[in-house]
């Protein structure tokens, strides 16, 4: 009979193993496209100067103009192409506020209508029609804002948008806390960071599932996630002075505590037992508690 290998170099896991702080991450998008239209307008600069040393201030307001415009729309569409990727990540959420895309389509016929206009001395009418094939080729080219919420199908409005924004705020904390943690310059520390991440993230993605997970997903997702991210903002200032192997030994430790309970709370959740969730919050919040301990040394 055949005997299943197992050892050091097997291929299995263990319940206990880390995260993969890669899991459900999407391969950074580096859109060349949208880079490339913040240096696009910067001949717009030299030619400002020329028409200054021309003496035609009224022609190097139009040039400076359009390119201040256009950096700004430039500016707007990564923005826009932000939070639409963070959009569609998430199985519930709610359009971006502000669509910034769109305004970036509007800022850049504005911009190179007056360009057209200042610089090049062409007729308002042309000018105009410049403007408004720019403006929808940069539309046709980056697409709109998303103008829907997602994934609130079959929920209360009300309690799938409580959802929605409870996890923006969560995430929040999260970037906030992975912030910080750029200032440890050790990359062990801030992999760890990345996994306690992808866990909490595994748990957002289970409430968002169902709704009605929220009341007891709380204090994971609003109180402890802000001990998480005060931790390690204060162990960055301290770990950045020292280098201290002790308080570097009690972060790492509050860490491993962090993601245990939030993978813990994530299968109470799934098993919706809530005498087992209480457990792990109490116990979460006593080791929050300590966690002050190492900041003050």
């Amino acid at each position: 009979m055949g005997k299943r290998y197992g050892g050091k170099f097997s291929p299995e896991t263990t319940p206990d193993a880390p995260a993969n702080r890669f899991r459900g991450k999407k391969a950074y998008k580096s859109n060349i496209r949208a880079k490339l239209l913040f240096l696009v307008p910067l001949p717009l600069l030299f030619s400002g100067i020329g028409e200054l040393k021309a003496s035609n201030g009224i022609g190097m307001v139009y040039e400076w103009g359009a390119l201040a415009i256009l950096l700004l729309a430039a500016w707007l569409l990564r923005d826009g192409l932000e939070a639409e990727e963070a959009y569609h990540a998430r199985k519930v959420a709610r359009p971006p506020t502000i669509p910034r895309k769109i305004f970036a389509s509007a800022l850049t016929g504005i911009g190179v209508a007056l360009a057209a206009f200042g610089g090049a001395h062409v007729a308002i009418l042309s000018s105009l029609i410049f403007g408004v094939a720019a403006a929808i080729a940069h539309s046709l080219s980056f697409g709109i804002d998303p103008l829907h919420s997602k994934g609130m199908e079959g929920f209360d409005d009300f309690e799938a948008d409580r959802v929605a924004k409870a996890v923006e705020r969560a995430e929040k904390l999260l970037a906030e806390t992975i912030s910080a943690s750029s200032r440890f310059n050790d990359r062990a520390l801030e992999g760890r960071i990345e996994s306690l991440a992808s866990t909490a993230r595994d748990m957002f993605r289970t409430v968002e599932e169902d709704p009605r997970d929220l009341a007891r997903a709380r204090k994971f997702m609003g109180v402890y996630l802000k001990g998480a991210r005060d931790a390690t903002i204060k162990f960055a200032d301290l770990y950045a002075r020292n280098r201290d192997a002790v308080a570097r030994a009690d972060y790492e430790a509050l860490l491993g505590d962090l993601e245990k309970s939030f993978a813990a709370h994530r299968k109470v959740l799934l098993l919706d037992d809530r005498s087992d969730l209480d457990v792990e919050i109490e116990v979460l919040r006593e080791r929050l508690k300590q966690e002050g301990v190492y900041a003050k040394r």
